[in-house]
């Protein structure tokens, strides 16, 4: 088996990557001052259903999308997604942390290789015909990197959930061998969700996910904050 994209995945998934993730909490610091998550169940809760009802239908069915669309070459219709990823972002604070660490992650990998195509989305975005959103840019760099699609989807599930896991330890507060419990209990839920994602019909992405949407939106508004979103 070929594993020469393996360095490439692990940059590109590292949940450490100086992109500004650890900032934001996607709605879980409201969920916690609700009392809503407030030990290791609950917490575990969180980001089993964030994996499974949200980042499956949103991010992750983007990600899959955006790599189909540079594996075309088809510029058009990237542009396309990376907009109507824009619009169903209601949370304003989500959909700026989006653009932001999409901008970020293009940042660090330019500095690599400059790929044609990934020229072409950048000066999209500078013309205002994109917005430059996480999901999307991680799947063209994932795509351009000669990254499986399968491997791609594992590694930006993987990162998004130990994001949530080391958000829920500081926040709740657990211990880190609790975070470290939720990471292995995920393992199996992970993997289900990408194939789930592979095969995920294209009507069904940007599922709405009221629920989290409003937690998001009330974050706006707590009384203190330790997270940006």
């Amino acid at each position: 088996m070929n594993i020469n994209f393996l360095s490439g995945l692990l940059h590109l998934a590292d949940p450490t990557l100086p992109i500004g993730g650890y900032t934001h909490s996607n709605g879980l610091e409201t969920y916690v001052q609700e009392r809503i998550v407030h030990n290791v169940e609950t917490a575990k809760e969180f980001v089993q259903n964030m994996l499974q009802y949200n980042l499956k239908f949103n991010d992750g069915a983007f990600v899959k999308l955006a790599y189909k669309a540079a594996e075309k070459g088809d510029l058009q219709a990237l542009l396309d997604l990376d907009n109507e990823c824009n619009a169903i972002k209601c949370p304003k604070e989500i959909r700026q942390a989006s653009q932001k660490l999409g901008l970020r992650l293009i940042k660090i990998f330019k500095r690599r290789e400059n790929f044609p195509f990934m020229e072409e989305f950048e000066k999209a975005i500078r013309n205002k015909e994109a917005n430059s959103h996480y999901c999307i840019v991680f799947g063209v760099y994932a795509y351009l990197m000669k990254i499986p699609l399968y491997e791609a989807l594992l590694g930006f599930y993987y990162t998004s959930v130990a994001g949530m896991i080391t958000n829920a330890v500081k926040l709740v507060p657990l211990g880190q061998l609790d975070g470290q419990d939720i990471l292995f209990a995920l393992y199996p839920v992970m993997e289900k969700t990408v194939w789930e994602t592979m095969e995920l019909e294209r009507d069904l992405v940007g599922l709405c996910n009221t629920a989290f949407d409003i937690r998001c939106m009330q974050h706006e508004r707590l009384y203190s904050r330790l997270y940006m979103s």
